[in-house]
């Protein structure tokens, strides 16, 4: 009887890994895809693309730069003992990107 079930928990779950293997996370494209995508879309000159590829880049940097600014001001903020918490919860996420990213590349 328990063979049984088991079995056919196998046989309901398998839709589940092949819908989830096939819609991956989208992930953001870099900024030379954006611009492939924008030059096959608007065709854009090799002297837009360099400007195009700069304003991403850019933008990207600074993103970066608001990020760690707020990561400054919340470790100013918060305990010893939630900073700890909070450096656990960043850990975590970061091993979940990773190993979102090893499975997109290893496909």
């Amino acid at each position: 009887m328990n063979k049984k079930l088991i079995g056919f928990m196998l046989i309901l779950t398998l839709p589940l890994v092949a819908v989830a293997e096939v819609n991956p996370p989208p992930q953001p494209p870099d900024s030379h895809k954006r611009v492939e995508h924008l030059t096959k879309e608007l065709g854009l000159s090799s002297d837009q693309q360099v400007k195009v590829e700069a304003i991403f880049n850019t933008q990207r940097e600074k993103m970066k730069a608001a990020h760690e600014e707020a990561q400054t001001a919340l470790k100013a903020v918060f305990t010893p003992e939630q900073l700890t918490k909070f450096e656990a919860i960043q850990d975590k996420h970061k091993a979940m990107r990773r190993e979102r990213m090893s499975t997109k590349t290893a496909k």
